[in-house]
């Protein structure tokens, strides 16, 4: 699907580099389809030693080469980077952006011009080719041009379409800064393997591969995930005692809170950069 387009990348951090590296593995793309731009003349000459991509300084010429453009610049310098760029924009290219805390609404208000716009919030996991994205689309995609994104972003683990463009916070809250909490419970877990006997190396690799495997069961059975709960619970055993602990711990009302309260902050954010690159616009 993407072998006939080239991909052009506004920055090449560790987002951009982990998309086009997942592209050209999975043989999505070729070298000479990936252009990418950045200000750091010493960054591109790496990349494009390692990938054989297309590097330019000039941003104009990553957009004007480029059939899709994908925006992956930090979201404290995004507002200057589409204002830089915002006359080579027009609705031949397809534009993604990847600026994790900048909500559509802000750059629409910055743009002022009728653009195939497409947000996106993948998650640290594309790291290892495991990612979870969420994208949404403006209201001048074709369809064409939301599957082409999902194929980018499914590239490097799963994507899943939002209709409502509002619901992008709701991603942020839970699979954005999801991985954050899996950590955090990983390393709650190891902490347990140690106090019950166990050597750190060891605990942390069958916590790990706990939380690995239980994933991979209920992505692969499509089973739901009290079933399969059910399924390790037996009467009177370790377990339930187990869960029972879980339970009068509070874990579901914790987790439930802790995504509702990323969600809300994720809007408060939204909303300041709106603010901000409505001022920026004035300027």
């Amino acid at each position: 699907m993407l072998n006939n387009k080239r991909i052009g990348f506004i920055g090449t951090g560790n987002m951009g580099e982990l998309l086009f590296k997942s592209l050209l593995s999975s043989k999505q793309s070729t070298p000479d389809k990936i252009i990418c731009s950045d200000v750091r003349q010493e960054r591109l000459d790496e990349l494009e030693n390692k990938y054989k991509i297309v590097t330019t300084t000039d941003n104009s010429k990553v957009i004007q080469s480029a059939d899709i453009i994908i925006y992956a610049v930090k979201p404290q310098i995004m507002g200057e980077v589409l204002t830089e760029t915002s006359d080579s924009l027009d609705m031949s290219k397809i534009i993604i952006s990847i600026a994790a805390g900048v909500p559509m609404a802000a750059i629409e208000s910055l743009l002022k011009k009728n653009l195939r716009l497409i947000r996106a919030m993948p998650n640290i996991c594309v790291a290892v080719n495991e990612g979870a994205t969420a994208i949404a689309a403006g209201d001048h995609c074709k369809k064409e041009d939301i599957e082409l994104a999902k194929a980018i972003f499914n590239s490097v683990g799963r994507c899943i379409f939002l209709k409502e463009n509002n619901l992008m916070d709701a991603i942020t809250g839970l699979s954005g800064s999801g991985p954050a909490y899996i950590f955090m419970i990983v390393d709650a877990m190891a902490d347990a393997g140690v106090k019950v006997g166990l050597s750190r190396q060891e605990s942390l690799l069958l916590s790990a591969q706990t939380v690995l495997g239980a994933a991979k069961m209920l992505l692969e059975t499509k089973t739901h995930p009290g079933q399969l709960k059910d399924m390790v619970t037996s009467p009177g055993g370790t377990a339930i005692a187990g869960l029972h602990t879980l339970e009068k711990g509070g874990l579901r009302t914790t987790i439930i809170n802790a995504i509702e309260a990323a969600t809300l902050r994720s809007q408060e954010l939204g909303d300041m950069m709106v603010d901000k690159f409505n001022g920026e616009k004035k300027e």
